[in-house]
């Protein structure tokens, strides 16, 4: 193991507005600690996002019926090979016993070639399709939803660094894609990184999210993360009634009077999913996206034991290739940065699938050709913001020590919907061997968070006890350096804003 404590990383927040683009950065992780700064709330910003409806024009589906929509390309473990996915048919919403489409009546194949080349003589390749469906609760007399055909082809033998141009589709049904392009990650060297890659979270669909997806792809990315809170199909009914859970801070078994009908109903409205492809398709289909699961991708079903359904069948992830076997929690390289993603909501004790993954995973990391380690999953640990405070607080007891001892280098999280920077930190100690933690929670979706937990009358009750549905267990909040509760902005937060945006990382 290689004990590194002082690199450079640099990292610029875009807060976006109807009328303004605001640009806040720190120029380098070698910087700090620097004191705690609390940017003013903005007395002109409405912190509520309003969906966007389903006469949207972005959501329409396209005719024929077999034409490729909701693609994607995301990145395998490395940089010679990507996966392209995509979905053909419609949806259905019917009863439990409606014939799903049949997988196996339309082809999944993604013809490719280098953009420069001369040369028009396309590769061929070819994949597999699935159908998934989520179930509702028979007795509410509801309809289940059965997905369109949602295609997975890998391509492999790829260059480093290299654009590529593809169709994707059916050529026996001549229902083919348009031609999109993507670009391949540089080789794993230390002197290698993407130029620039946007970290955002909880996007949504909502008016909000359309600036910031504007400006995502104004700014012209190498590499998109996006952790959790995507389609927020959770927050409807399967009737498409909106909910309100804008506020909703519950424990796993939806106790809390504020947002039981968001978790006990066992309800979403799965189209929204469809929504979200087609909207964000001008990103994903170009540019390699890859997903981080958070809260709103649970979406239970009647079986208790099936989750993330839909999360884990639209999108494509280097499991097999980093040797997760899971969709939850996985890694890859984008040049000289190696990225781990974990998920808050599966088990992460030291016994756990989860945990001996992340240590081995750590473990057979190659630091002379990856030297930055970077880390994501949804519910921060380091945030201060009353909204899901120390929520994650039983798996940062988990898995804390693990991370620190193997210095990685930052973090990224979401969940929280407002932006929060620390300084390296570790077991709330300033630490310059310790991460630093970004919670980017604010891409479009949700209500800003804009109480802190150090405002007067914010302070948790300590001898609730906690049933998070990160947990599965109860525990009670300890005191953080003596204190029960901050009383002012704790000095491992450096800076933390209440804004729409997202995040560009630069690693050098």
């Amino acid at each position: 193991m290689v004990v590194k404590c002082t690199m450079s990383m640099s990292f610029f927040v875009i807060f976006a507005s109807t009328v303004t683009i605001i640009v806040h950065g720190f120029p380098s992780t070698l910087d700090g600690p620097l004191n705690p700064v609390t940017a003013p709330l903005d007395p002109n910003l409405n912190p509520i996002a309003f969906d966007l409806p389903e006469s949207d024009p972005t959501f329409v589906k396209p005719n024929p019926e077999f034409l490729p929509q909701q693609i994607s390309v995301s990145l395998s473990y490395s940089f010679d090979s990507v996966w392209i996915s995509w979905v053909t048919g419609e949806y259905q919403i019917g009863e439990e016993d409606s014939a799903p489409l049949d997988p196996n009546c339309v082809q999944s194949v993604v013809q490719y070639r280098e953009f420069d080349v001369r040369s028009t003589i396309n590769k061929n390749a070819t994949g597999h399709s699935i159908v998934y469906t989520q179930q509702y609760p028979s007795e509410n007399g509801l309809k289940n939803y059965t997905s369109g055909i949602i295609h997975h082809v890998q391509l492999t033998g790829l260059k480093p660094n290299t654009l590529y141009r593809y169709r994707c589709g059916d050529l026996s049904l001549s229902a083919m894609s348009k031609e999109y392009y993507f670009r391949t990650m540089p080789k794993s060297t230390s002197q290698n990184y993407p130029h620039r890659i946007v970290v955002a979270g909880d996007l949504g669909l909502t008016y909000n999210t359309s600036i910031v997806l504007t400006k995502i792809l104004s700014n012209h990315p190498d590499l998109v993360v996006l952790i959790g809170g995507f389609s927020y199909a959770d927050t409807y009914l399967a009737n498409n009634t909106k909910l309100d859970c804008s506020s909703c801070h519950c424990d796993q078994n939806g106790t809390n009077s504020d947002c039981g009908s968001c978790y006990l109903s066992r309800e979403t409205y799965q189209p929204r999913w469809d929504y979200w492809g087609r909207f964000m398709e001008p990103l994903t289909a170009n540019v390699p996206t890859m997903m981080v699961a958070g809260e709103h991708e649970i979406e239970p079903q009647t079986d208790n034991n099936l989750t993330f359904a839909a999360y884990s069948s639209r999108f494509a992830f280097p499991s097999n290739e980093s040797g997760s076997f899971s969709p939850l929690y996985y890694s890859f390289n984008a040049g000289g940065a190696h990225f781990i993603v974990l998920n808050s909501y599966t088990p992460y004790d030291n016994s756990s699938d989860q945990y001996i993954w992340l240590e081995s995973d750590l473990s057979i990391i190659n630091r002379s050709e990856t030297p930055w380690v970077v880390a994501s999953w949804s519910l921060p640990w380091y945030s201060t913001f009353k909204g899901h405070y120390r929520e994650a607080e039983s798996m940062r007891i988990n898995l804390e020590d693990l991370l620190y001892s193997y210095r990685v280098d930052i973090i990224f999280n979401s969940q929280v919907d407002a932006y929060e920077r620390s300084n390296r930190v570790y077991n709330y100690t300033l630490d310059q061997c310790g991460p630093v933690y970004i919670t980017t929670g604010a891409g479009g979706a949700g209500k800003l968070e804009t109480q802190h937990v150090d405002d007067p009358g914010n302070s948790p009750d300590p001898s609730q006890n906690y049933s998070c549905r990160s947990s599965g267990f109860n525990f009670t909040l300890e005191p953080v350096n003596n204190e029960t509760c901050p009383v002012k902005q704790p000095e491992y937060s450096a800076y933390r804003e209440s804004s729409f945006g997202f995040g560009m990382l630069e690693v050098s």
